[in-house]
């Protein structure tokens, strides 16, 4: 096996997937809702996990290959991981465990080869880092995931230390008697650890996993025999484990997310499918006005939907509502007529349809008596400033955006982006911050 070869490689993978992860999440937001959404952002789910796990060592590895020892001892190993999941089926998790790994040559012709009886290898440590991809889910049908399928790869650093029994009876020991100068505690090499497994959910915050993984040494030291230059060591760890997912409560786990399912939630939502009825009604009545704007029965330039003065001779000189000039025209009031507060959702900057009916009486008020009007848009104090700042401004653009849609001149309607300014309820309580993600509109 070319090690320097398959280092690079992993290197590779490893740099290409993270990538793709990341851009995957790019829109990561500091949600605190417990109703997850497909491009929500990965603040809304939890990511952190710590575990523990125990099972066996192995001289040997499943793929087979060469071995120093004909007959292979089980061993008991034990360790701790720490995981960063980065998307729904990425992750990166740190791992350390300790054991011993032993073997012998009892099968072997005068029980020994290499002028070797038996070895057994102390591991002071082993701890590495790892990809860890869910490649296949269970219970999709159900939209509840529940059991995952992983693969997982690496690179790590070990410290260890091999005793020997040679074929005359001599035991030779390496604890604290490695290094060139024999005067240190362990050995140390680099190893790539390469996996597969099974995860079970048993509840929101717990997962019991099943685990094999095979190590494959930078040397031919592991076990204290020399034996073949071209030829480095190996081992394998089958184990069991528990996993205990970290942070809020109101989150669900995004190891555990799938996509599909939430798309299929979003899709079949109620309010979602009036929502869209709603808004092809305001297309159709956004077209019918536009043909009704381009009716001009006088020819005078202004449609007959604005013209207060039809049937004006040709050639005669109007003013903007369709009158002979110099007919005065009547100025807008210049008293503020108070404000109406807009609601909206939770990192949203769709209008809700119960809001349709305000934004029309004031699009009518703008349309038959002019004037102008202010849109102030806020946001609550989750995420950052930056993020509600941009945030506020879109949920004001909207409002206007709906307004202009309506038949308001462009011209008529100032919109401002106040971010988490002004708040009209404490941002501490979710009752209060439903009454902070708001549009204030307010008319001259």
């Amino acid at each position: 096996m070319n090690y320097s070869t398959l280092k690079k490689g992993l290197a590779v993978s490893f740099v290409a997937v993270i990538g793709a992860t990341t851009l995957a999440s790019a829109q990561d937001s500091t949600a605190t809702s417990s109703s997850a959404k497909v491009f929500g952002g990965r603040g809304q789910y939890r990511t952190w996990s710590v575990g523990v796990n125990g099972g066996v060592l192995s001289p040997f590895v499943a793929i087979g290959g060469s071995n120093d020892f004909t007959n292979a001892d089980v061993n008991l190993g034990y360790g701790v991981s720490l995981k960063k999941q980065l998307g729904h089926a990425f992750g990166l998790e740190g791992n350390i465990f300790r054991g011993k790994i032993s073997g012998t040559n009892k099968d072997a012709a005068g029980g020994s080869q290499f002028g070797v009886r038996e070895s057994e290898t102390s591991i002071g440590y082993a701890a590495d880092i790892r990809g860890v991809v869910n490649v296949a889910t269970v219970d999709f049908l159900r939209r509840e995931n529940s059991v995952n399928f992983f693969v997982t790869a690496g690179y790590g650093l070990i410290a260890y230390a091999p005793k020997v029994t040679y074929s005359n009876g001599t035991v030779v020991d390496w604890k604290d008697q490695s290094g060139d100068d024999r005067d240190k505690k362990y050995v140390k090499e680099a190893y790539i650890p390469v996996g597969a497994g099974v995860k079970f959910k048993v509840s929101d915050r717990v997962a019991f996993n099943l685990g094999y993984t095979m190590h494959f040494v930078d040397s031919d030291n592991l076990d204290g025999v020399y034996a073949k230059g071209t030829t480095k060591d190996k081992f394998s760890y089958g184990y069991a484990g528990l996993e205990f997912s970290l942070g809020s409560k109101s989150k669900p786990d995004l190891n555990w997310v799938n996509p599909l399912a939430l798309m299929y939630d979003e899709l079949k939502d109620p309010s979602l499918r009036q929502e869209v009825e709603a808004l092809k009604t305001r297309v159709t009545n956004v077209e019918k006005s536009v043909e009704d704007l381009k009716k001009d029965s006088d020819g005078d330039g202004v449609s007959d939907q604005f013209d207060k003065c039809p049937g004006t001779p040709a050639g005669t000189a109007v003013d903007g509502s369709g009158c002979p000039l110099p007919a005065p025209v009547a100025p807008a009031s210049a008293n503020v007529t108070g404000f109406e507060t807009i609601q909206f959702e939770f990192n949203s900057s769709v209008l809700k349809t119960e809001s349709y009916p305000t934004l029309d009486k004031l699009s009518s008020v703008l349309r038959e008596n002019g004037g102008k009007a202010l849109v102030k848009g806020y946001a609550s104090s989750e995420g950052t400033a930056a993020y509600n700042l941009k945030l506020s401004k879109d949920r004001a653009n909207s409002v206007k955006t709906y307004l202009v849609n309506s038949g308001v001149n462009a011209s008529q309607v100032t919109t401002k982006g106040l971010g988490e300014a002004n708040p009209i309820a404490s941002n501490d309580t979710e009752e209060g911050r439903i009454q902070n993600r708001r549009v204030e509109t307010s008319r001259n």
